[in-house]
């Protein structure tokens, strides 16, 4: 932004919500990768259920920061080629300055990468600093009272994302302020917890951690325990093991192609143009939902689960000159 949150006008609240989507958006296919390279399909499982609870978090938080935005008549705009998220690349938003986010099958490293990208400002173990989601939220939500009066309730799309996966949380339409400063504290609270406490505070999620917390075990390998001593949280419980996984090596910028002697052959390259194809279609699909004409959500739901399918199948392909590592899924946007 150009300029201070206090000089912000209509149209720079409108853009900082796009970026708002742009930043949700751009955590789905790093975690997703993660996810889908886990191998044992039990999604009770506690690694595998953390992650997967994590995407679908993130699939409402996008949700409802488009309805934010449709709300108070801008447009969400995800097929723009100069801002979909590409990997390795830094977060939408200014969030974070510096940190490379990349592709990869789930590690310790991975997880870590995970942990910095939903970091607070004030965490309970360990020390972060820098322009944090959660920052960069509570602008929004400093400025939004000013334009409350734009709220029309107009474009809205509401899905029960959690009653009918399971995991995260329903989409819900922003008809008033009150939803819009909710939704707010939701995605704050769910990635970095409160100052008080590493959990998740809402309910229905009874003793989950928030995502920071959440992906700092994976990355560390023990639990978040408190001191009742001291009453300090630290990463000194029991030990978080690895579920086993595909070994899906980082993915090169623009892809596979652009890896010497990891280019894909025809076959692989064809998992990889499917997978590219679809990624590309859902978030047209998405678009045109939150579109003026108000199209169905649920075509770009159905692609999600083809990405899973694909990404699959292309997880299980080794690389040619690194064969201890395999491909993974590339999500290039095809415009």
């Amino acid at each position: 932004m150009s300029v201070g949150e206090d000089e912000w006008g209509e149209q720079e609240l409108k853009d900082a919500l796009q970026r708002a989507i742009m930043l949700e958006l751009s955590t789905i296919p790093p975690y997703a990768t993660a996810l889908w390279s886990i191998t044992d399909p039990d999604n009770s499982k506690p690694v595998r259920h953390t992650i997967r609870e994590i995407v679908f978090d993130e699939m409402s938080h996008f949700g409802l920061v488009a309805n934010m935005l449709t709300s108070i008549g801008g447009t969400v705009v995800l097929t723009d080629p100069l801002t979909v998220p590409k990997y390795p690349g830094e977060l939408p938003g200014g969030v974070n300055p510096g940190l490379e986010v990349f592709l990869s099958g789930l590690s310790r490293d991975s997880a870590a990468l995970f942990a910095d990208i939903e970091k607070p400002e004030n965490p309970l173990a360990f020390a972060a600093d820098g322009n944090t989601i959660g920052a960069f939220y509570q602008r929004i939500a400093n400025v939004f009272p000013k334009f409350a009066h734009l709220i029309t309730g107009q474009r809205q799309v509401s899905f029960p994302l959690g009653s009918s996966h399971g995991a995260g949380n329903d989409i819900v339409p922003m008809n008033a302020l009150g939803d819009v400063l909710a939704a707010i504290h939701v995605i704050q609270a769910q990635g970095e917890g409160t100052t008080a406490s590493p959990e998740n505070p809402f309910p229905g999620a009874p003793g989950e951690l928030a995502h920071y917390y959440a992906f700092k075990e994976i990355a560390v390998g023990r639990k978040l325990v408190r001191d009742e001593q001291t009453g300090k949280f630290d990463f000194t419980g029991a030990d978080v093991p690895l579920p086993d996984t595909s070994p899906v090596g980082r993915v090169p910028q623009g892809g596979w192609a652009n890896s010497p002697g990891n280019e894909p052959d025809a076959a692989t390259a064809e998992l990889l143009r499917t997978f590219n194809q679809n990624y590309s279609d859902m978030l047209r699909a998405l678009e045109a939902a939150w579109g003026p004409g108000g199209e169905d959500i649920f075509p770009a739901i159905g692609l999600m689960g083809e990405l899973r399918r694909t990404a699959q199948k292309i997880n299980a392909v080794k690389l040619p000159a690194n064969p201890h590592f395999t491909y993974g899924p590339e999500w290039l946007f095809v415009a």
